[in-house]
């Protein structure tokens, strides 16, 4: 019989589950505490807990954690990214940050994607498996431990579609925040999506004071058809209704994601249709000068492109921020490490 993925487990749900072993429901808030508060990573770290308890859950439980493989620290700024292996052998990758406010992690939530941007690296090879929460919260655990510090906020912008794993990435967003664990409040976790707009209604319902981030990336269909599969299935309208309700039923205002492909979507022309489509929505653009990679031919639009573009934006009264970029010179972008190791 397969074990218990306790690292995976809600605290309510954990509470439950240590009933089901003929304990107290409070123990599960302490093995919570233990897994999420402390990251411990096995059961013989929990001396609150009785010699004979620690044997129960060596029976029937896993701490279903994430192997360290390697790690690429930046020489142009402090960004470093990770390389983990799961218990599956699936390869993913996360970074880490550093702002003046603080470390900030981006997580994957999928060992590779079935999404097919062709701009992106981890799309390339498609979807391999999805994540579990404690596998997504573990990328955190262990770049806190590689590098002994506390990371405050999370964007779920790795490897993979959160929405195309839902149930574990909303998982994970309850387990990293709870009080009693890490404690990283919601509104400072962002999650991104390329739109998959039933997805963005469930997730709306559930009034999670999250940040949700859309990767737009076109102004129009014909452009977003063309770069981003996903986009044959939903429609901008569609993608822009299903923000609309998100933010008047959050309350919250949406990112979207715009990354300038020089040539294919950083036109003037393109800036100013892109304001008439977001005029009506509580929206921030965020702009990313696309990065490069090898197998996909695309060159990030020239500085003068990105500040021309930033500036009709703001002229038209849309917020709007230039991403900076980190860590080029480590293939920081999603899924460009991976892809690399893969190839040895």
């Amino acid at each position: 019989m397969e074990k218990a993925d306790i690292l995976s487990m809600e605290k309510d749900l954990l509470c439950e589950y240590m009933k089901t072993l003929g304990e107290a429901a409070f123990r599960g808030k302490q093995v919570f505490s233990w897994l999420h508060a402390k990251k411990a990573v096995n059961f013989d770290d929990m001396t609150n807990l009785s010699k004979a308890l620690r044997e129960k859950l060596k029976e029937n439980a896993d701490i279903k954690g994430l192997k360290y493989i390697k790690k690429h620290k930046s020489l142009d700024d402090e960004t470093i990214k990770y390389l983990f292996e799961t218990e599956k052998g699936y390869i993913i990758e996360s970074v880490l940050m550093k702002y003046s406010y603080g470390y900030t992690v981006c997580v994957s939530t999928q060992a590779g994607c079935r999404m097919g941007c062709s701009f992106c690296a981890s799309t390339i090879g498609g979807l391999e498996s999805n994540l579990t929460a404690g596998e997504i919260a573990s990328q955190i655990y262990e770049i806190e431990k590689q590098e002994n510090i506390r990371v405050s906020r999370v964007v779920m912008m790795g490897c993979g579609e959160p929405l195309d794993n839902f149930r574990n990435s909303v998982a994970f967003i309850n387990i990293i925040s709870d009080s009693d664990g890490a404690g990283i409040s919601k509104r400072r976790i962002t999650l991104s999506t390329c739109g998959l707009t039933e997805k963005i209604y469930e997730l709306a319902e559930l009034d999670l004071p999250i940040t949700l981030a859309i990767s737009l990336h076109a102004p129009n269909d014909d452009i977003r058809r063309s770069i981003m599969p996903v986009a044959k299935k939903y429609s901008i309208d569609e993608v822009l209704k299903a923000a609309k309700h998100y933010a008047e039923v959050t309350g919250r205002r949406v990112t979207f994601e715009y990354s300038l492909i020089d040539g294919v979507n950083d036109l003037p022309e393109n800036a100013e249709e892109l304001t008439k489509r977001l005029k009506s929505i509580l929206a921030h653009v965020n702009l990313i000068p696309v990065n490069p990679v090898e197998e996909r031919g695309y060159k990030k639009s020239s500085d003068n492109n990105v500040k021309n573009f930033s500036k009709i934006l703001s002229s038209r009264s849309i917020e709007n921020t230039v991403r900076r970029s980190l860590g080029t010179d480590i293939n920081a972008a999603c899924g460009q490490l991976r892809k690399s190791y893969k190839k040895i």
